[in-house]
C-alpha cells in the first residue's frame, strides 16, 4: 500500500576528491578507486518530493530543469519504474533541479537514488540497502555512493564501497567551493577520450587530521580524468586557475568527469569569501559553497 503523506529528501552533489582509472573490463567498463564526498548544503544539492497520485508522474522545475523537462526519460523515473517492477504502482515525483546537469558531480545519480529511497519508503516495499544498492547499479555506477550518501572509497565499477566512518575514521571540517562553467561534458566522451590510460589504484591511506593535512594526502593521487576533460572543454582550465587564485584555496581539482571543478578549504568564511568573489567575477558560472 502506497504512502498518503508527502515526503522529500535532498539529492547532494558528489564530489570525486580524486579519481583513478585503474583498468578497462573487456566489457567496456571502467574499474576505478575513488574517494567520494557529498555536500552538505541544500544549495549545492537537488531537492525530490513525493506525494500521492493514481500514476506515475515526474514534475520537473529550478534553474537547471529545463534542460530535464525536455527528456521523454530520465533516471529518476526509470528508478521508479525499476522499483515498481510492474505492479500498478502511483506517486507524484516533483523535482527541484539546483545542479547543472552532466557536470561531473553525480546530479542525475543522486537524483535517482533520492527517488528509489523516498519510493521504497513511499509505497512501504521493505527494501534494505543492500537491495536499493543492486537496483541502483541497474541504472549507472554511482547509484551505489549516492544511496549510501556519506563519505567512502569506491572501487571496482562502483559496486565496491568502503564508507570511511567505519574503516579509516571520518574526514575532518572541511569545505568545497563547486564551480561548473555552464559546459555540459558526457562522461561517456570523456572516458573515450582517456584512450585506454590507467593508474594505479592508491587506495586512501589514513584519516587526514585537518583539511590542510586532507589536501596534501590529495596532491598525492590525481583525477585521471582530468586531462581529457580539459581537451575536451577548454572552458574548465580559466576555473581551476579562478579556483587557485582563491586565498585559502589549499587545491583545486576537476571532479569526476567535469566539467565542475572544487577548491578546498579549511573554513567555512574562506569559502563562502572565494564563492561570493568569483559569483561577482564571473556571473555566468554555477557557484556554490558547502561543507562536506
Amino acid at each position: 500500500m502506497a504512502g498518503s503523506n508527502r515526503a522529500e529528501r535532498l539529492a547532494p552533489a558528489k564530489i570525486n576528491l580524486f579519481l583513478h582509472v585503474t583498468h578497462k573490463r573487456p566489457n567496456g567498463y571502467h574499474e576505478l578507486e575513488s574517494l567520494v564526498v557529498f555536500a552538505r548544503d541544500p544549495a549545492a544539492s537537488d531537492t525530490l518530493a513525493v506525494a500521492p497520485d493514481t500514476q506515475l508522474a515526474l514534475d520537473i522545475d529550478g534553474p537547471f530543469g529545463d534542460g530535464l523537462a525536455a527528456e521523454p526519460d530520465n533516471l529518476v523515473l526509470r528508478a521508479a519504474r525499476l522499483l515498481a517492477a510492474d505492479r500498478p504502482l502511483g506517486a507524484r515525483l516533483s523535482l527541484r533541479k539546483n545542479l547543472p546537469l552532466a557536470s561531473g558531480i553525480g546530479g542525475g545519480s543522486a537524483d535517482a537514488a533520492a527517488a528509489l529511497r523516498l519510493l521504497n519508503q513511499f509505497w512501504q516495499l521493505g527494501h534494505d540497502d543492500d537491495a536499493l544498492a543492486r537496483l541502483g547499479l541497474a541504472l549507472g555506477a554511482d547509484l551505489p555512493v549516492c544511496l549510501l550518501g556519506q563519505p567512502a572509497q569506491m572501487r571496482g565499477i562502483g559496486e565496491i564501497l568502503l564508507p570511511l566512518a567505519s574503516s579509516l575514521g571520518p574526514l575532518p571540517p572541511a569545505w568545497l567551493v563547486l564551480v561548473n562553467p555552464g559546459v555540459a561534458l558526457p562522461t561517456r566522451d570523456v572516458f573515450a577520450a582517456l584512450n585506454g590510460a590507467t593508474s594505479p589504484a592508491d587506495p586512501w591511506p589514513r584519516c587526514p587530521g585537518s583539511a590542510a593535512d586532507l589536501a596534501i594526502l590529495l596532491r598525492q593521487r590525481r583525477n585521471d580524468l582530468e586531462a581529457p576533460a580539459r581537451f575536451l572543454a577548454p572552458a574548465i582550465d580559466p576555473v581551476l586557475a579562478a579556483l587557485k587564485a582563491q586565498s585559502g584555496c589549499l587545491l583545486a581539482r576537476l571532479s569526476g568527469s567535469g566539467a565542475t571543478c572544487f577548491g578546498l578549504f579549511a573554513e567555512a568564511r574562506l569559502a563562502e569569501h572565494a564563492a561570493r568573489a568569483l559569483g561577482r567575477a564571473h556571473p555566468g558560472w554555477w557557484v556554490a559553497a558547502t561543507a562536506i
